[in-house]
């Protein structure tokens, strides 16, 4: 039996979202557990960097030296602020979502208090997500807290991609997808797999997830909550859930073929980024004709998830075997993809054909819609 998703918030007319002049159209929420000294170099930051911004704290059972600093922080910042209080820690995951159901601007950005903002990085995100099909925006981090999955990205030419990687740490949703899809399961983990939840939440709704290296934050060390063995049977828990709703993710290895053309290539394409879409990974081994013509079409740039492997203009076979013999050594349950049904390439001999990966990814898009 699947499980009831969250509360969703109930649907409302667009023109409910065309704010007047007077309503604040980006919230800033920074939920806040201690930490005085790095919470305020953070507050800081966001009003040097963000002042058209809505600054709205909320405070989640911290020391009374904090709590003080909050409040002495907040009184001056008038409409442009709000403190919200809470007697004891209840979480990362429900203080977000109080701090989400105060907000009513057009955007809601998530910000933790170990994230120092730069110049710039709001209006970056806002451009991501100024396209009606972006509902979550990602910028990326670096620093010493900073996540190896949401680093900054060396695709050359690659500022905006699709991703399924997001943190907490920094986060930009979109308030008329956040409707339809509801908040953050507070059954979850604070982490991977309720981020995963939420964008496979966005996505059948119809919202992409982005990150754009065009909005770079520098992440110290967070503060944690609770004990490591608490925390890891949660994240066991919130992963048997993800699965019971969503289904595994893979990560799949595909191969053209060496005389395959890469114009008739579009829907393949367009299987695979949904594919990402999904949370599964694509390694796709390309002869070298065809990685530039991938590169030409901007096909290296569409999802984080999608990555590129050129192989060698000389003796392309052999170096077939060696790069394969390397990525199932890295990740031992990918799966091997042919593209054509005849005689398989040295090292694909247990590969499956391109029909049926398709024929998967389509029944999971179909079965959580």
């Amino acid at each position: 039996m699947r499980r009831k998703l969250p509360p969703v918030l109930p649907s409302i007319p667009a023109s409910l979202y065309l704010l007047d002049m007077t309503t604040p159209s980006v919230d800033i929420i920074v939920p806040v557990w201690n930490s005085p000294f790095e919470t305020r170099a953070c507050l800081s930051a966001i009003l040097a960097h963000s002042p058209e911004a809505r600054l709205i704290i909320v405070d989640n059972g911290s020391s009374r030296e904090t709590e003080l600093m909050l409040e002495e922080f907040s009184e001056p910042l008038g409409e442009r602020g709000l403190f919200i209080k809470s007697e004891r820690n209840i979480g990362l995951v429900p203080a977000i979502n109080r701090g989400l159901a105060r907000s009513d601007g057009a955007f809601s950005v998530i910000l933790r208090p170990h994230v120092l903002v730069t110049n710039g990085w709001l209006e970056a995100l806002m451009d991501v997500a100024g396209d009606s099909r972006v509902g979550i925006v990602s910028p990326v981090f670096s620093g010493s807290g900073a996540s190896p999955l949401c680093a900054v990205n060396n695709r050359r030419g690659c500022t905006s991609l699709d991703t399924f990687t997001i943190s907490f740490s920094a986060l930009l949703l979109k308030n008329e997808m956040r409707m339809q899809a509801g908040f953050f399961d507070e059954g979850m983990d604070n982490g991977e797999w309720c981020l995963a939840d939420y964008v496979r939440r966005a996505w059948s709704k119809g919202y992409r997830t982005c990150a754009t290296s065009r909005s770079l934050l520098v992440c110290g060390q967070e503060a944690v909550f609770g004990s490591e063995e608490r925390r890891q049977g949660q994240a066991r828990a919130s992963r048997e859930q993800y699965l019971g709703q969503w289904g595994a993710s893979r990560h799949y290895g595909v191969y053209f073929g060496p005389d395959t053309d890469v114009g008739p290539l579009i829907d393949a394409v367009e299987t695979i980024l949904e594919g990402s879409r999904q949370g599964h990974r694509f390694t796709l081994l390309l002869h070298h004709r065809q990685a530039s013509e991938f590169r030409r079409c901007g096909w290296s740039c569409l999802h984080t998830g999608i990555d590129l492997v050129r192989l060698s203009m000389f003796m392309p076979q052999r170096d077939l075997v060696r790069k394969l013999r390397a990525l199932r050594g890295a990740a031992p349950g990918m799966i091997m993809v042919c593209w054509k049904d005849d005689a398989p390439a040295a090292g694909m001999e247990m590969a499956i054909p391109f029909s049926g990966m398709a024929a998967a990814i389509r029944g999971t898009n179909n079965e959580n819609t």
